[in-house]
Formats: structure tokens, sequence, C-alpha cells
């Protein structure tokens, strides 16, 4: 547990409360596509997580009455943007969590990195920079023909092929092999996002894989895009993410949003035909 009274230069963090969450929601939404999944995580608070997840663990930084900041620090570790002299004030609660995966803004996890490494010795498993890019119904491109590929929501039934996709994509980004770890554990974790999902057939079998893990009408995040080593280059990433953007603006969504990892120009070059922009960069880590 985290407490409430831990305080830098005025600014004291303290858990946000499912009675909070208006005021965090009016903080957040000055900046709804930098804090979409900020956003979703505070409308999530108190519901049940999703099997092998975390319950989602909320902090803000006030000023007297104000909220300056917010933190998730469960499922993932997530900062709104803000001056390092407030980010300082979650730096307490940040001292005991001993494997996370982190990821927001570049300027803001340099802050937060600086803190956790200079005070203890840590295992960094992946740190890497991404580029996110969002776009609007207005300027999509979404005429591209699927050619002989069908895309469709993913069903329980997909779970084994879902596991594989999910399996790979965590292996090509050479982070830690789920199998050598919890394997039951992980399995769960990609049952809860069956929902999310929408696969890529060819032939009645399963080529492509992507999840739209947030779904608001303040904006659509899209994320595990992945497709088998032997039909890439062949449009089935386009057709599957091109789905997902119609699905989301015929749901209303203000946006959609992404992140691709620097250096693959496969990926930018996808989403760019398709009218995604970039709006900035961010950082992940994931370290023990």
């Amino acid at each position: 547990m985290h407490g409430d009274g831990d305080a830098v230069a005025g600014v004291i963090a303290r858990r946000i409360k499912p009675e909070m969450r208006d005021e965090a929601l009016a903080l957040l939404e000055l900046d709804p596509v930098g804090n979409l999944l900020l956003i979703d995580l505070v409308l999530r608070l108190a519901s049940p997580p999703s099997p092998g997840e975390a319950a989602t663990e909320l902090l803000g930084a006030w000023r007297g009455d104000e909220l300056l900041a917010v933190a998730a620090l469960r499922p993932t570790l997530v900062f709104s943007v803000a001056p390092p002299e407030v980010l300082e004030a979650f730096f307490p609660s940040l001292e005991s969590i001993g494997i996370g995966l982190m990821k927001s803004s570049s300027d803001v996890i340099d802050t937060i990195w600086r803190h956790l490494a200079r005070r203890r010795r840590r295992h960094v498993l992946l740190d890497r920079l991404e580029t996110a890019y969002v776009v609007r119904a207005s300027d999509a491109d979404l005429s591209t023909s699927q050619g002989d590929a069908v895309t469709r929501a993913a069903f329980d039934a997909d779970l084994d092929a879902l596991v594989v996709a999910a399996r790979e994509s965590l292996r090509e980004e050479d982070r830690p092999d789920p199998f050598s770890g919890d394997v039951k554990g992980f399995k769960r974790w990609v049952q809860g996002r069956v929902e999310r999902a929408r696969v890529v057939e060819r032939g009645g079998t399963i080529v492509c894989v992507g999840y739209a893990d947030v779904r608001l009408t303040t904006g659509w995040l899209l994320q595990g895009v992945y497709c088998w080593p032997d039909v890439r280059r062949r449009g089935f990433a386009t057709a599957g993410v091109t789905d997902l953007c119609r699905e989301a603006f015929a749901a209303g969504a203000d946006h959609v949003q992404l992140a691709v990892v620097d250096g693959n120009t496969a990926g930018v070059r996808l989403y760019e035909r398709l009218g995604f922009k970039p709006i900035g960069k961010l950082r992940t880590v994931l370290f023990s």
C-alpha cells in the first residue's frame, strides 16, 4: 500500500480513489490524446481487473486542492506530463516497485528513470524509444483493398493462435520469453484480451493479429499488431489496422492512436499510408 502523505516541494502524492475520478478526468482530458491510456485506467478504477492483470492503482499529485498530475502504478507505470518537481512527489511510492513496465512521454520517463536507477541497481530488460502516431477520420485513408484477406473479431477458439502471436511478438522485442515463467498466467492474460482483438485470416488460417486495448469515444489505442513472418509485406497488417480504424470511427471515436518502435520503417510506411501522423516521442522501460 502507498501512503497519503508523501510531500515534495509542497506537492503531496496520494492515492486516487473512485470518488475522485471526475477530478482526475478533468485534468487528463485537457490533453485527451496524450492521456488516453490514463483516462481509460481512471474509468476502470475499482472495476475487477482483466484476467492475468493487477488491479488498477492510481496516484495523484496535489498542491493544496489542485491536482497537478496523475500516475498509474498498476497494471502499467504511466504518467501524465508534468514538471520534474511535480513528478518527484511520486518517487517515494515508486521505491518499492521491484519489477515494472513503464511507458510515457520520453521526457517524463527520463526524469522517473534517473531517480529509479540512482536509488538502487536495476536490471533493464527493455529500453526503447517509440513515436506516437494519431489519425482522425478526416485524415484517414481506409480505402485499401483487403485482397484475399478476411478480417473479423477474435473468438475464444482463437486463443492458441493469439498466444503464439503474443509470445513471438514479445520475443521479437527481445523481451523475456513468457513461457519461461508463468505459462498459465500468460495464457490467462492473453485470454483476457480476446474481446479486444481482431484477426486477419487467409484461407481460414490466422495470419495477423491486432488489439484495440482502449475503446473510448475519446480515442482508440491500438497495440500488439503482429503478422506471422512468412506472410509479411502482403498487406495483412494494413487490412487489420484499416478494419480496426473503420470500427473505431463507426463507434464515434475522436481518433485512433498507436506507437511505432524507432527503426521500424515498415511500420512507419504502413501507418503513414493510412493517414497517421507523428505527435511525439515515447519511452518504454521494462526493469527489475
